[in-house]
């Protein structure tokens, strides 16, 4: 079992804010990866709350009920607060429990959401500049409501401090990125196979072929680091935290990348990002420099540089006048 999960860490807190009719399948397959991560690890890694978005108690899709441990308001220390809704989102409209996303936002609290959990998100203003996803049936109805949204299909999407999710089993996946982060691949590997789940997808999913396919490469560190990186477009790791992630040194994770990649680590993830930011300026409604922030760019002079070597055209020169932008990225 990875090191990294014996060593006397403060637990870190998660908060479900459930709203009602929420999608059972969704919340258990996020809850019950940190309830096995404690298991397996013997001490409480992550401490658990419940937030019922209305009263003390929340009710799932299916009448199950899940009993608050803290309420919409409440002063608790929370890392990470994750939106689970299902049925129709966007018509929930509930000014104190926007009020309070948007204050822990200004506290600077990692904010997330689960199948419809990102529609609401997005309704407390919440995404703006932010890469994100739903579940398939509040995608159309959400673009054509903010237009200026960044929306992927995909099974799942970090973008700083934001994390949406499609739902469904996804959130399986979804977690297993978190563990890897927060404990190193070994241990979230270990929590997946407890589950069964031994083929973790990507966080791209089905709508684009997988990491293997895509990078023809199945070495696992690999592929984990690629994944790490999809999952850092804005704030990019360096390579000693990739190379700690995927439990080997820098060294043997360049000579991996050169192997099977023809290029160093860091050579592959700036030339990710900057494919992110050639698809954000042709599909997405950002400014340039807004594209810039969005891939791990702080100047806009770096960024039109490095855009420049790679595509030998410069980032404002993919807006031509009365372009119109498509903000749905596939």
């Amino acid at each position: 079992m990875d090191k990294l999960t014996y060593r006397e860490l403060p637990s870190f807190r998660v908060g479900f804010l459930l709203i009602d009719g929420f999608a059972l399948m969704s919340y258990s397959a996020a809850v019950e990866v940190l309830r096995a991560a404690n298991l397996l690890a013997g001490q409480t890694l992550y401490d658990i709350q419940h937030i019922p978005a209305i009263g003390t108690r929340a009710i799932s899709s299916s009448g199950a009920i899940v009993e608050g441990t803290v309420q919409v308001g409440e002063n608790f220390d929370f890392d990470l607060v994750l939106v689970v809704a299902g049925g129709d989102p966007e018509k929930f409209h509930n000014r104190k429990v926007f009020q309070w996303l948007r204050m822990l936002s200004y506290r600077n609290i990692q904010l997330g959401g689960v199948s419809g959990g990102p529609v609401i998100l997005a309704a407390a203003g919440l995404m703006a500049g932010r890469r994100m996803t739903a579940h398939w049936e509040h995608v159309a109805a959400l673009a054509e409501a903010s237009p200026s949204l960044i929306i992927e299909r995909s099974l799942y999407v970090i973008d700083r401090d934001r994390i949406t999710c499609a739902g469904g089993s996804s959130p399986l996946d979804m977690m297993h990125a978190i563990l890897t982060e927060h404990h190193g691949a070994s241990f979230a590997r270990q929590v997946s196979d407890w589950f069964l789940h031994t083929d973790v997808r990507p966080s791209g999913g089905p709508q684009r072929a997988g990491l293997v396919e895509r990078y023809r490469t199945n070495h696992p560190a690999v592929v984990i680091a690629i994944e790490m990186m999809e999952n850092h477009m804005a704030d990019p790791l360096v390579l000693g935290q990739l190379a700690a992630l995927t439990d080997r040194s820098s060294r043997q994770l360049n000579r991996l990348f050169h192997h099977h990649l023809g290029k160093s680590t860091m050579a592959f993830y700036r030339n990710l990002r900057l494919e992110m930011a050639h698809k954000l300026l042709m599909q997405s409604t950002l400014t340039v420099m807004e594209v810039a922030l969005a891939t791990g760019f702080s100047t806009a002079a770096h960024f039109s540089k490095s855009f420049r070597n790679r595509y030998q055209a410069t980032p404002s020169s993919l807006r031509s006048p009365g372009s119109n932008p498509v903000n749905l990225l596939h």
